[in-house]
């Protein structure tokens, strides 16, 4: 009864719908109650009761919650329906199709004020934004999420898939930093508050594992591995078990497990295939990809990666394409189609840059370093580095500056520049000494496994 309209309003609805029927006052009223209460009722004047509004909604043959709230009958069931059929679209037609579907549904939510579907919408343009690079419009609709569910009262554990999807947004705008804080912060929340609801926890820790490997933190990242894990089958949702097995696989590559990176990825892509979902499953192709090149299976790795372009593309899933094609390009280099590489690199570097898809971004430029150096272009390849190293700083990717700046010290060394060698020397080892350590807090509470 707390979600029904003033009296006013139902008056006013009652009146409508009464004459839309032709009836009068003493037939709505019979056999009941009297026409001078009916009269009354309409004018606004008297709040009818639960009992009232059931006799009114049968004699106007509508249901009781669209008499008293003005919102027609099954209406929250047929958008979450509705809504279903959008996560589908998204899976499986692509953001374009899938975004249309979710703006009608988020303007229906908000004519008949449902707060939970608002927010379910709200949630899928938000991830349509994402795939298609919009990342900054993506972070406006999951914060809009999220305060439309704390608005609504909804505990953490339901506010997570909004925190994550922000989270998702800074991380691949190069926010690394940010990114991990927010994850860690609501972790530390749900752990510290028991709020151990196994979904929302493994999404959190699967989340964490990009951005802590970019970082170095690659401790960190096995942590959360670790503990994705242990809380997957507890997980009633099989999207995200698989979401989970591809995030692990990149723990395992770092500590040398290839074979059961790949077998991690395998069990993904038989769930998303299962469930239709070409994006992600576009994704474990990609990471067999480069568990493949990581293994030196180069032609496997170059077909894993064409694979996931071709699906990613299909699906106009613009920011994640252009980040499978820079990794792309790295196999095609080392299988020395060094031109077809480059070729590629410039075509997807306009669709990256500091503020969507900085790690990307910067893997690009190095690699086109790298082309250059083999080209004797020294005075390209140190403009491609240096491009690389600010983006690199910019988002915090201990790990890959490391790496970076042993290139450019070398090229600086190779043509008599030995001062300035030592400089990036020096900054590589200082990112390399403790990798994460400087950007990382404590880590957050832990779930009783």
């Amino acid at each position: 009864m707390g979600d029904r309209d003033d009296r006013g309003t139902i008056g006013r609805r009652v009146q409508r719908l009464r004459a839309e029927r032709g009836m009068t006052q003493r037939q709505l009223a019979e056999p009941a109650y009297t026409p001078a209460y009916i009269s009354t009722l309409e004018a606004g004047r008297v709040r009818p009761s639960e009992e009232a509004l059931r006799h009114l909604a049968e004699r106007l043959g509508v249901g009781y919650e669209e008499l008293a709230t003005g919102r027609p009958a099954r209406l929250a069931t047929d958008l979450r329906l509705r809504l279903t059929e959008a996560q589908r679209a998204l899976a499986t037609e692509g953001a374009e199709e899938a975004a249309g579907q979710y703006a009608g549904l988020l303007a229906e939510a908000e004519a008949y004020e449902l707060p939970e579907e608002r927010a379910a919408a709200l949630l899928g343009l938000g991830e349509c934004a994402v795939e298609t690079g919009e990342l900054i419009a993506g972070r406006q609709y999951f914060e809009q999420a999220e305060q439309c569910l704390a608005d609504a009262g909804a505990p953490l554990p339901a506010r997570v898939p909004a925190l994550r999807g922000r989270a998702l947004a800074h991380y691949l705008a190069g926010e690394l930093r940010y990114a991990v804080y927010l994850l860690e912060t609501t972790l530390d929340e749900l752990n510290r508050g028991g709020l151990h609801d196994p979904d929302a926890l493994l999404l959190l820790y699967a989340s964490a594992i990009g951005p802590y490997m970019d970082m170095g933190a690659h401790a960190r990242a096995a942590q959360a591995a670790e503990l994705a894990l242990a809380l997957a089958p507890n997980a009633g949702d099989p999207a995200l078990v698989a979401r989970m097995h591809r995030s692990v696989a990149r723990t395992l590559l770092a500590e040398g497990r290839l074979a059961e990176a790949d077998a991690s990825l395998a069990k993904a892509a038989e769930l998303y295939r299962t469930l239709q979902l070409r994006t992600e499953l576009a994704n474990c192709h990609w990471m067999r990809g480069y568990v493949s090149a990581q293994n030196g299976e180069l032609t496997r790795a170059e077909a894993e990666m064409r694979e996931a372009l071709d699906m990613l593309s299909a699906s106009r899933a613009t920011l994640y394409s252009s980040q499978v094609a820079v990794e792309l390009a790295d196999v095609l280099h080392r299988r020395g189609k060094s031109a077809e590489a480059a070729e590629l690199l410039h075509g997807v570097l306009d669709d990256l840059s500091s503020e969507r898809g900085a790690v990307h971004s910067a893997g690009a430029h190095r690699l086109l370093g790298i082309i250059a150096e083999d080209a004797r272009d020294t005075e390209a390849a140190e403009e491609h580095y240096v491009r690389a190293l600010s983006l690199l700083e910019r988002a915090g990717a201990a790990g890959d500056l490391a790496d970076l700046c042993r290139l450019l010290g070398d090229l600086l060394r190779r043509t008599g520049r030995v001062e300035a060698a030592l400089d990036a020397y020096r900054t590589g080892l200082g990112h390399r000494t403790a990798p994460g350590t400087t950007t990382l807090g404590p880590a957050p509470a832990q779930p009783p496994l």
